[in-house]
């Protein structure tokens, strides 16, 4: 049954890293997503991700302007379902308000989405 991953401490404390530094808390008008985008070189990160979280999805590798990256993006029942009930755990105030801010901005705005997805 799909859900959040079990996830050992270290895993959570990595996942959790990674979003508040490289992560974006958005959304496309329509609905909200997380957003991680970073060069290829972090490969094995994003194949870590998409087997944690196989409703997710990996886009790339792109070649342009002179980039080189991965994007990793969670939305629909993948962010809602499976990665949400971690964030709501990790991405604090008291850990990073900045990050924070800007999940709790994404709930706020896309929260009629996000309930009817709960439901």
């Amino acid at each position: 049954m799909p859900g959040a991953p079990q996830l050992d401490d270290f895993e959570r404390g990595l996942l959790t890293g990674i979003l508040i530094g490289e992560g974006s808390f958005g959304g496309d008008g329509k609905q909200p997503q997380v957003t991680l985008r970073m060069h290829v070189r972090h490969e094995a990160i994003f194949h870590w991700l998409q087997e944690r979280f196989p409703r997710s999805r990996l886009y790339g590798p792109y070649h342009h302007g002179g980039r080189h990256y991965y994007q990793w993006m969670a939305r629909g029942p993948a962010l809602v379902e499976d990665l949400m009930p971690l964030l709501d755990e990790t991405i604090t105030p008291e850990r990073d308000a900045h990050a924070h801010e800007r999940y709790a901005a994404m709930c706020e705005r896309y929260a009629d989405v996000i309930a009817r997805q709960r439901r």
